[in-house]
């Protein structure tokens, strides 16, 4: 099935779960993901069964609470700019790690908001201590889920409850000249002090308006056009720290905060892709520093 095609199954989909046009009545068990969340209600808990259905078909997803975690504001200052943070840490006698993290906010148009794919050289693949933060849309109030997939094929769960409304329809922040002017710009964050060998947080920014197709223009009375970032690789001395596929619940000027572990001096490379297939690329040159 194609991209396109698939994009337009889960489209549909989350439509009709979001206007209670549909109850999911699935077959599967009602596997438990974490603690219940503050004022969700059965509805949310019925839609996360169609969501989790259409993204994990068939699967079993265990409650991930006693080593994930997600933190979000429980009533957001803005809902098209939603902070939302992902940590893990796994104990130290698991024999897997975390291969896979998927952000998905269930009431929204598009659930989903990022697919990160963790690489660790280390490790040969996965994260067994991880922290992710962004930004995303919300646009109602609804819980919003982080699903972790490990080395052994297992998945999972934590999720947060968050009051929030309109996010998806809420108007660009910057003007359309401005925007384009500093469309696939790139901003590096890092902390004063990178160690060798130890885990570092880092911040990527990347400049893109991220239209979800349901922002409505005053000025020509129509629906401006879904335009989105689709991916980002980010790879440092030659080597994967993450691929990301992204969808319209990424905020406007997507933020990245992802962990990696310079093991000596290199460049940390970020390639983005557009829905318009628009490649924009950073390099950055770091420097980690021997412990004092």
């Amino acid at each position: 099935m194609s991209t396109t095609v698939k994009r337009l199954t889960v489209t549909v989909a989350a439509l009709v779960l979001s206007c209670g046009i549909a109850s999911a009545q699935l077959n599967s068990p009602k596997e438990s993901t974490s603690q219940k969340q503050g004022d969700a209600k059965p509805d949310d808990y019925e839609r996360w069964d169609a969501v989790r259905e259409v993204y994990f078909p068939g699967r079993t997803i265990e409650d991930g609470s006693a080593f994930l975690s997600l933190d979000a504001p429980y009533r957001a200052q803005d809902a098209a700019l939603v902070p939302v943070t992902v940590k893990a840490a796994l104990p130290a006698d698991a024999g897997w790690s975390i291969k896979t993290l998927t952000l998905l906010i269930d009431g929204n148009p598009v659930p989903l908001a990022g697919k990160f794919h963790l690489h660790d050289e280390a490790a040969g693949t996965g994260h067994r201590n991880l922290s992710i933060g962004t930004r995303v849309r919300v646009n109602e109030y609804t819980l919003i889920h982080a699903v972790a997939e490990t080395t052994d094929g297992r998945l999972f769960s934590a999720e947060r409850y968050v009051k929030a409304a309109g996010g998806c329809s809420a108007p660009a922040m910057k003007n359309p000249e401005q925007a384009m002017a500093r469309l696939g710009k790139m901003k590096l964050n890092l902390p004063q002090s990178v160690p060798v060998g130890g885990d570092v947080t880092a911040q990527l920014l990347v400049s893109h308006p991220n239209h979800s197709g349901m922002q409505f223009d005053q000025i020509s009375r129509t629906y401006v056009p879904p335009y989105f970032i689709r991916s980002i690789k980010v790879s440092y001395a030659g080597q994967p720290v993450m691929d990301v596929e992204t969808d319209i619940s990424l905020s406007e000027d997507p933020s990245l905060h992802f962990t990696f572990t310079p093991k000596a001096a290199g460049d940390l490379k970020a390639e983005v892709v557009d829905s318009k297939d628009q490649t924009y690329t950073g390099d950055w040159q770091v420097i980690p520093q021997p412990a004092s």
